[in-house]
């Protein structure tokens, strides 16, 4: 979340990064800011003024009630209750400003780094660069979807009847591949210094809060009817609020955890032809690496958690692209992020298939997570990548890889699969 003194001290600076990600009224909500939080302070001063009349009223009738002035003496009680009254519609209407003011700002999205291209769609985001080429594939190849059916390892009608769309079931080679990806993922993510987690997938409102998906994104998660509990849209929100209200001891930094579950979003609006298959889901499972991190130390992270994403996509021989979002197609929280997007060979096309950012001090001023530099007090910088999201690698992988003789598994993976094809 951004800071009013931040904004206050760098209000052209604010109003240029709201507007390189396309909020609208940018310069207009910055001005209604400052001004609320003006009529805030004014309000607090009078309710302070006020009060130092009240006591010193009240010290005046203890001296003229000994000195027989009843009469004077009721007239200060009255004076003092009228200004206890006054100060409590004050404080009231300080608290009142503060609350909108409050609810103002938390509707404010991260600025952009410096770096961050303009441009509002996905086709103005920046190619930063391109690996391997693009597979050769018999002139009979099929998509993902036609495949899973054809050796059948993943069933969406079975799916459907038991939940709905957009809800697959795994089957077979298909359930292994899936277990041998989370496995290989997890193993390379924890060679890199990578600490396991295993979080909840249920997040109550402060979590979502904490990380930018509430107030941002509340439409977008499945939410339990009696408990008000929200279904993670990622592991990330649970692992970085492991450390909600912590002072990180600097020692610790960075920090460096991964965890493995099951994503769950509600995509509402999002379907056609473009997104069949596994191209989109409403439950999927991913691998999510989070950093923590002192400010000086985060952008330099950012980039070691895009060669280890782009490390995978290479040991899986899948031709793949690195992309700088512009502002229009950057998160809300995000401050810089590189999209990673894997060919898919038989659509003839390039599916996504991680996202890492860095959020800087965003989701740390909410979190109020924080770590002592020569004993001063600063928030820290937050970081989080998908490392890696299976459908899309399942897809490309399938679609890459088929030939006469089945589909062939990339070979870091056949130990954890204990078969080579899929046939």
């Amino acid at each position: 979340m951004l800071t009013l003194p931040f904004i206050r001290a760098n209000q052209e600076t604010t109003i240029a990064g709201l507007q390189k990600k396309h909020f609208a009224n940018a310069a207009e909500i910055v001005a209604k800011l400052i001004a609320q939080d003006d009529q805030r302070k004014a309000l607090l001063q009078q309710a302070e003024s006020a009060l130092e009349k009240s006591n010193a009223a009240a010290k005046e009738i203890g001296a003229l009630m000994q000195s027989g002035q009843k009469e004077l003496a009721e007239g200060k009680r009255a004076e003092t209750a009228a200004l206890k009254a006054s100060i409590k519609e004050m404080e009231e209407a300080a608290k009142a400003a503060e609350k909108e003011l409050t609810d103002l700002l938390v509707t404010l999205p991260n600025l952009p780094h410096s770096s961050v291209p303009q441009g509002k769609t996905a086709d103005d985001n920046e190619v930063v660069l391109t690996w391997g080429s693009v597979p050769e594939l018999p002139a009979d190849a099929q998509p993902h979807w036609d495949l899973i059916k054809k050796y059948d390892i993943i069933d969406f009608d079975l799916g459907n009847k038991i939940t709905g769309a957009g809800f697959p079931v795994y089957k077979g080679k298909g359930a292994r591949l899936q277990r041998a990806l989370i496995n290989f993922f997890l193993d390379e993510a924890i060679k890199a210094g990578y600490y396991e987690i295993q979080p909840p997938i249920l997040i109550n409102e402060d979590s979502g809060f904490g990380t930018g998906q509430l107030p941002d994104k509340e439409g977008q998660m499945y939410v339990t009817k009696e408990e008000g509990l929200f279904l993670i849209p990622t592991a990330e929100v649970p692992i970085t609020n492991l450390y909600r209200d912590v002072i990180v001891n600097e020692k610790e930094l960075p920090i460096k955890n991964v965890g493995h579950t099951p994503c769950f979003r509600r995509e509402a609006g999002s379907w056609g032809a473009h997104v069949r298959g596994l191209n989109r889901l409403h439950q999927f499972d991913k691998i999510e690496i989070v950093q923590i991190h002192k400010p000086e130390n985060s952008y330099a992270a950012l980039e070691e958690m895009s060669l280890h994403v782009q490390g995978l996509l290479q040991k899986l021989g899948l031709h793949y692209r690195v992309l700088r979002l512009c502002g229009g197609d950057m998160g809300f929280a995000s401050a810089l992020t590189y999209d990673m997007e894997a060919w898919s060979g038989a659509q003839n096309r390039w599916l996504e298939v991680s996202s890492v950012s860095n959020f800087e001090t965003f989701q740390a001023n909410r979190l109020k997570l924080r770590t002592k530099v020569d004993g001063k007090s600063i928030l820290c910088h937050t970081l989080n990548g998908s490392a890696l999201a299976l459908p899309r690698i399942v897809a490309s992988i399938l679609e890459n890889n088929q030939g006469p003789d089945g589909i062939k598994i990339p070979e870091v993976l056949v130990p954890y699969t204990g078969f080579t094809h899929i046939n």
